[in-house]
């Protein structure tokens, strides 16, 4: 009989409901919770925490999550990985076991760091990934970069014993493949030793697959599920249940979730996920393996089951993926209502009056983006924009009005441009919203890094609560 593991997907990103991952610990036989809790838009969020207070720069919602749930993990020999480390994993790692320590618990938490590669860059300088670039344009602004890192550090904490594993920024799907590497023993793709075979390579690409398809949480179960009319027939997702993978020692895998929750696990829901941020389905890229999705085959066995099979797996790339954050200025925003008649007439007459303001003002600024909810703020320039007779006609109309400027002054005065409008502009009812808001903005710079720049860095630390 061929050996098999249970994991369970934990978070899909900062916020999320942990309430369903309980259900997994205790009804969905898990051994292995992966919680992924960042985001290119987290680690600019954390950016700003690590700024007012040196402890912070991680996803604090680890914390909470794990006080809750850690009772139910200990007692069935769960274990727990999570990237909630963010900017600051050794800071996680305290403050966990610091929790831990005056509850009395014993665990045994590992921290994983490396990630962290600013002080490198001045000699690297990576151009923008995407449109090429030159670092120099940034470089004195940036604030943080992280290199995306794969299953090793994690499995090389699990292999000491680790019942808590906290990272930075590793890749998503790593937190599941990593399990799955320790516990049937697969070989990773380092530089030593002999290469890896293909059944080795399709082993990798299984587990990285299986990863992709839990690190969403309860997207992978039905959440989030935009087929046309098809979402209707998700059931209970107020007691939505996150995906699980029952994994093979070959790497067949069993994707489903546990009995009594909601949501559903079937062929439309686990193939959406499975095409979900993939630019090419024939090279998915990741540290540890390239996965050629286009050999995936799916069968649903019904229950909330289907099984994944057939997944290609390519040498791992050259180089790493990194993501960097710089700062881009300021932004304020404000947004507000009017109502029937002439709804639309009226909101469109506020917006040239702000307009009027900034150039008399004199208020220099790089973007002005208006947009009308419930107009053409989901789809943009792609939303037909209802017929005249239709617009004049509406019962309400909103305006959101976003100002992006490279002066914090400019930023913070722009909402004293709209006050006075209440008694002065035209008619309105619903109000103000957003005049004293103005934050800093931080743009992302994604780009590549050689391993050798990294993988020399990585240290997992272990300590006992």
């Amino acid at each position: 009989m061929k050996k098999s593991i249970r994991v369970g997907a934990g978070l899909g990103f900062y916020g999320d409901a942990w309430e369903p991952v309980r259900a997994s610990i205790e009804h969905g036989g898990v051994q292995y919770i992966a919680s992924d809790h960042l985001a290119e838009l987290t680690l600019a969020i954390l950016q700003k925490d690590l700024q007012r207070d040196a402890t912070l720069g991680y996803a604090r919602d680890v914390l909470p999550l794990l006080m809750q749930l850690w009772p139910a993990m200990q007692q069935r020999g769960v274990r727990f990985v999570c990237n909630a480390g963010g900017l600051n994993p050794a800071g996680a790692g305290a403050a966990v076991r610091a929790a831990f320590a005056a509850k009395g618990w014993q665990a045994r938490v590992a921290v994983v760091t490396g990630d962290d590669v600013l002080p490198q860059l001045g000699a690297h300088k990576p151009a923008h990934l995407f449109d090429g670039r030159s670092f120099e344009s940034v470089r004195e602004r940036m604030v943080f970069a992280n290199a995306y890192l794969g299953a090793r550090p994690i499995v090389d904490a699990l292999a000491q014993g680790a019942d808590i594993v906290i990272t930075g920024r590793v890749a998503d799907a790593a937190l599941f493949l990593a399990p799955l590497v320790h516990e049937f023993g697969w070989r990773l793709g380092e530089e030593a030793g002999p290469a890896l075979t293909q059944t080795e390579l399709d082993r990798l690409a299984q587990g990285l697959a299986v990863g992709h398809l839990l690190e969403c949480s309860g997207q992978g179960s039905g959440g989030n599920f935009g087929s046309a009319q098809a979402w209707r027939d998700i059931p209970d997702l107020a007691h939505i249940g996150y995906p699980i993978a029952e994994v093979s020692e070959d790497g067949e895998a069993l994707i489903t979730k546990a009995p009594g929750t909601g949501g559903r696990i079937n062929f439309d829901t686990v193939r959406q996920q499975l095409l979900y941020e993939v630019h090419d389905p024939s090279r998915y890229l990741s540290p540890d393996v390239v996965l050629d999705l286009s050999t995936v085959k799916l069968e649903d066995l019904g229950q909330d089951r289907v099984r994944l099979t057939g997944a290609t797996g390519h040498p791992r790339p050259e180089r790493l993926k990194l993501v960097g954050g710089y700062r881009d200025g300021f932004k304020a925003e404000v947004s507000w209502g009017f109502s029937w008649p002439d709804a639309y007439e009226k909101a469109l007459a506020a917006v040239e009056m702000v307009k009027t303001q900034l150039a008399d003002k004199r208020m220099s600024h790089e973007e002005l983006f208006i947009e009308f909810p419930g107009l053409n703020s989901a789809h943009g320039v792609l939303a037909p924009m209802p017929a005249p007779e239709a617009l004049a006609e509406l019962n309400e109309v909103w305006v959101r009005m976003v100002l992006m400027t490279k002066d914090k002054k400019v930023a913070d005065g722009f909402g004293r441009l709209f006050p006075w409008m209440a008694l002065s502009g035209p008619a309105y009812t619903c109000g103000f919203h957003g005049l004293h808001n103005s934050s800093e903005l931080l743009g992302i710079w994604p780009a590549l890094i050689e391993r050798a720049r990294v993988e020399p860095n990585i240290r997992v630390e272990v300590m006992d609560t």
